[in-house]
């Protein structure tokens, strides 16, 4: 039982899982140092899109420590912030696109991701069908 425990806390960040931790690990520095920076040189050129940009690095942060702690706990936390992710892309892209006056500047996941490769719209997308898929192996 005990096996089967530490192979459920760690399952999340093995094999597939190990993608998903260094892409949100990636997204998490570049959106951080991106945001951190324009909060403080940048603030009143367009403090939505800096706001909105630094809490998405919060967000990728938390994934991947949830992929990399493993669990169950840890799986359902990053399902939820992965569907809050997926929501914060859907709706911070269309708003770009709808009203793009909103944003003097850009956001990481404005246009859907379109600045880094449409990567943002997949990335939560992927990571649901991920801890979807860990929960029946699990």
């Amino acid at each position: 039982m005990a096996e089967s425990a530490e192979r459920g806390r760690t399952g999340l960040g093995q094999g597939p899982g190990r993608l998903l931790v260094m892409l949100y690990g990636v997204f998490t520095v570049a959106a951080a140092s991106r945001s951190i920076y324009q909060l403080i040189a940048q603030y009143d050129e367009a403090p939505l899109a800096y706001i909105l940009s630094a809490v998405s690095a919060v967000v990728y942060a938390f994934i991947t420590v949830s992929l990399v702690r493993g669990g169950e706990g840890a799986r359902k936390a990053a399902m939820v912030c992965c569907g809050a992710e997926l929501l914060g892309v859907l709706t911070v892209g269309t708003w770009t696109l709808v009203d793009p006056s909103a944003f003097p500047d850009q956001t990481v996941w404005s246009d859907y991701g379109m600045g880094y490769l449409f990567i943002p719209i997949f990335l939560p997308v992927t990571g649901l069908m991920w801890l979807r898929r860990s929960r029946r192996e699990g």
